[in-house]
C-alpha cells in the first residue's frame, strides 16, 4: 500500500498551521473570484479553500493564484481523481475532499498538491491513517458529532490533527481550536452570500478581521 511521504505530512501541516480559519469559498460569478478573495487577504486570512460546487472553481484557481500569490490557494470539494487532476493543472497547493476513497488517497500520496482527506467516522479515518495521512478534515463536523466527536478521536488517534468543517460559526470556533488535535476551522460565515450578492467587498474585510480578533480574546 502506498504512503504518504514525511514531505508530504510537512506540507499539509504549514498549510493547516497558516491560518487559524480557513474560508470555504463557493464561486457563482467569476468574476468575483479575486476581488472576494482579495477582501479575505485583506482581512488577515492566509489560505484559502476555493471549492469546486460550481463550474467555475478550477479557473478561479488559477486566477486567484496568479493574482494573490502571496495567499496559499487550495481546492475543496474535490471528489474525483479527474478533479484532482484538474486543480493540479489549475495551480492549487492543497486538495481538500469531503469524504475519502482508496482511489483518492491512493492518488494523494504521488500527488503533488498535498490531501486533506475529509472524514466522518473512524472507519473513514482508518483508511486514511492506513496510506499514512495524519491530517484530516472533519466533515460535516457539527452533524458528526462536532467537539464531542473530536475529543474522542484523540484518545485512539493521539497523532491525528484536524481541520473540522461544517456548521461552526463565528462564535463557535474559539472552542473548537482550543482542542489539541485541531490545527484549524473551515467555515462559511466567511463567505455570506448575501455580501458577496452585493459585492461588498469591505463587509468580507470586516468579517474576517472581527472573526481573528475573536479568537485572540479568548
Amino acid at each position: 500500500m502506498p504512503q504518504v511521504s514525511m514531505e508530504h505530512r510537512e506540507q499539509i501541516r504549514a498549510v493547516l498551521t497558516a491560518s487559524p480559519l480557513i474560508p470555504v469559498i463557493t464561486i457563482d460569478d467569476p468574476e468575483d473570484a479575486i476581488p472576494l478573495c482579495r477582501a479575505l487577504v485583506d482581512g488577515g486570512l492566509k489560505v484559502l479553500e476555493i471549492t469546486l460546487r460550481t463550474e467555475f472553481g478550477v479557473d478561479a484557481i488559477r486566477q486567484v493564484r496568479q493574482a494573490l500569490p502571496e495567499a496559499l490557494v487550495g481546492a475543496g470539494t474535490v471528489t474525483s481523481i479527474a478533479q484532482y487532476r484538474q486543480v493540479e493543472s489549475a495551480g492549487a497547493q492543497f486538495v481538500i475532499t469531503p469524504g475519502v476513497t482508496e482511489a483518492i488517497l491512493d492518488f494523494g500520496v504521488t500527488s503533488e498538491a498535498p490531501l486533506l482527506p475529509g472524514i466522518a467516522t473512524a472507519s473513514e479515518l482508518l483508511m486514511g491513517y492506513s496510506h499514512g495521512y495524519r491530517y484530516f478534515k472533519l466533515f460535516p463536523a457539527e452533524v458528526s458529532g462536532g467537539i464531542s466527536a473530536l475529543k474522542a478521536f484523540s484518545g485512539p488517534f493521539p497523532d491525528v490533527v484536524f481541520c473540522p468543517t461544517g456548521g461552526i460559526r463565528q462564535n463557535t470556533a474559539a472552542a473548537y481550536l482550543a482542542l489539541e488535535n485541531v490545527a484549524t476551522v473551515g467555515g462559511t460565515w466567511l463567505t455570506p452570500a448575501d455580501a458577496i450578492a452585493n459585492k461588498d467587498w469591505a463587509r468580507i474585510t470586516e468579517i474576517a478581521r472581527a472573526s481573528l480578533a475573536s479568537l485572540e480574546k479568548v
